[in-house]
């Protein structure tokens, strides 16, 4: 079993191994810190780490929270805490999301995959997609107890349901999730445009998702139209090819989006962009984003994971801030999702933000 030394507060995991030596920076205001990389299938209390698709780090108390996308698959939908200890993060529990009669959530009816802690509470809030392809299942945003308990669901706008032909695509839904104005806003992003919205990016173009601004009570405070660049690569076999929102993260008054785009035979390409939705057009009401005349968000590159040295540029899907760094930095802390695959990876990626 091998034993990860990272800088202090930084999330390793005691089974890690493959961590790679920093990088030079990709630019003036990110450089690598530390790349882990965890055991395939690794077990952790009777279940089978994977699929790791949103983290967060709670300051007040050096815990990390990850949440797994198992469908209840594999096992009971799920979510796992880790913390800090000697130099090293070791997962510490696990625990299955409960629906409101107490009982875990059965295979197929959710699809996790983003998580926070409640900055007012010591709760939870997640996302799920949602399901279009067998049935109708709203996609939903939910809070619950640190022992998976459920507390509530937050009340979505219209437009984020799924009806025949309107709503979200299937596997193109809620991404993103983070907390803003110190917690009274609850905000989302889509991975996708929604039917309604147009074409998914090709190579040839882009398209509009969009990012909701909500109340802790629900009420939509104002709705973004989100930008999406092209895919970035042919697939050579003419199979699977997209670009979306895999995170999103609150920087400062603007956002951090990231997009993850795939490319069946290529890879993946992971690009994290500073967005700020000051003058952009409240879309909430606007039906259809195909020919609207609105203004989207303003979104300038940040880095391109591809000019950081990684080993291996996977599905990276979670991201939050980490603890200061001994020089100042913020510590920006990615994982990636890897679908349960032998052929993918569970990367624990350390960014320094300057």
């Amino acid at each position: 079993m091998a034993k990860t030394s990272v800088p202090s507060g930084l999330l390793a995991v005691a089974l890690t191994v493959a961590v790679a030596a920093p990088a030079a920076a990709a630019t003036d205001d990110v450089r690598l810190v530390a790349e882990t990389t965890l055991p395939h299938a690794m077990q952790f209390d009777g279940t089978t780490v994977g699929g790791l698709s949103g983290v967060d780090y709670d300051p007040r108390t050096g815990e990390w929270l990850l949440i797994s996308d198992d469908r209840s698959d594999q096992q009971p939908a799920r979510i796992y805490t880790a913390r800090l200890q000697d130099d090293e993060v070791q997962l510490t529990g696990t625990v299955p999301l409960l629906r409101p009669d107490g009982t875990t959530y059965p295979k197929g009816s959710v699809d996790p995959e983003d998580i926070r802690w409640d900055p007012w509470t010591r709760d939870v809030w997640w996302t799920s997609e949602g399901e279009r392809s067998a049935q109708l299942i709203d996609p939903s945003i939910r809070s619950a107890a640190p022992d998976g308990s459920f507390d509530a669901e937050l009340p979505l706008p219209e437009n984020l349901r799924m009806a025949p032909e309107t709503g979200p695509k299937q596997n193109e839904v809620l991404e993103g999730l983070t907390f803003t104005a110190g917690g009274a806003r609850v905000v989302t992003a889509m991975e996708g445009p929604l039917l309604q919205d147009g074409e998914s990016p090709t190579t040839e173009h882009g398209a509009l998702s969009r990012i909701t601004v909500q109340s802790r009570s629900g009420h939509v405070l104002g709705q973004y139209a989100y930008p999406l660049d092209p895919v970035f690569a042919e697939s050579p076999t003419g199979e699977f090819a997209n670009n979306g929102v895999s995170a999103l993260l609150a920087d400062r008054g603007v956002y951090l989006v990231m997009e993850r785009s795939f490319v069946t035979g290529v890879g993946n390409s992971i690009r994290i962009y500073r967005v700020d939705t000051h003058g952009a057009t409240d879309v909430q009401d606007v039906p259809s984003l195909l020919g609207a005349d609105v203004r989207p968000v303003h979104k300038e590159l940040l880095v391109d994971l591809a000019d950081l040295g990684l080993s291996k540029i996977d599905n990276v899907e979670g991201m939050t801030w980490g603890p200061r760094l001994p020089d100042g930095s913020r510590s920006l802390v990615l994982v990636s999702d890897d679908n349960f695959s032998p052929e993918q990876t569970t990367q624990i990626i350390t960014l320094a933000v300057r």
